[in-house]
């Protein structure tokens, strides 16, 4: 990138500019710093996402599947990953701070951060204190989620042991539908019931995919179990 007008690198660009004017792929060859032989960075970062498909599927690829690739190694994946990190990590303490209320699209930019592109099901709980800031986020079950392999007791404990206010669960799909199957709505009526006995209620139960999102409340079907 060194033979390029100055105004045109991508760190400069970004200077002048700021980082919103940057392409994917320039904001990428930051992080890459160099390219190869022949191949500046942001020509190798346009190979990339070409590759990947997507930005978030390059984010959500293992060191194996990125280190496979011509000039790409541990190094490179390890600040990319550091960086998109860095991204949730930003956006979970912003939960923490503000009502999940206060910002709507909050919730779902975190959960999508956190588990939009995971290969595996995990379930979340968020646990919220009374004024609806983020106490923690807790993965607390892994594998294939069914409405037997998710136990409300586990919730309840955990909820009471952080003294939480509220509850919103989580789950992702990683076939990438994020309707909700029969199990997943017994599941949230189960999980409804459970938490009223300790007077906790749970204010959504939202399903994740990497490029769609259900959430219970929105659609009309936290009905308190009924």
């Amino acid at each position: 990138m060194t033979g390029w007008p100055k105004h045109e690198q991508p760190r400069e660009k970004l200077r002048i500019q700021g980082a919103a004017a940057l392409s994917d792929a320039e904001l990428l060859a930051i992080f890459l710093r160099v390219g190869v032989k022949g191949k500046s960075a942001v020509a190798l970062a346009k190979d990339l996402l070409h590759h990947f498909g997507s930005l978030p599927r390059l984010l959500a690829c293992s060191s194996e599947e990125f280190t496979r690739l011509h000039g790409m190694g541990i190094s490179k994946w390890s600040q990319i990953q550091a960086a998109y990190e860095l991204v949730k990590r930003s956006l979970e303490e912003g939960l923490a701070q503000d009502s999940i209320f206060s910002s709507p699209g909050h919730v779902r930019e975190f959960l999508q951060a956190k588990i939009g592109r995971l290969p595996h099901e995990v379930f979340l709980c968020l646990y919220l204190d009374s004024r609806l800031h983020l106490i923690e986020c807790q993965e607390l079950f892994r594998g294939s989620i069914t409405h037997t392999a998710v136990y409300p007791r586990e919730i309840l404990k955990e909820a009471l042991a952080r003294n939480a206010s509220a509850l919103i669960v989580a789950h992702n799909h990683p076939s990438g539908n994020p309707l909700p199957s029969d199990s997943d709505q017994e599941l949230t009526k189960t999980l409804v019931n459970a938490l009223q006995l300790v007077d906790i209620p749970l204010l959504d139960h939202c399903i994740v995919s990497g490029s769609g999102f259900f959430s219970f409340s929105d659609s009309g079907l936290m009905n308190n179990g009924n």
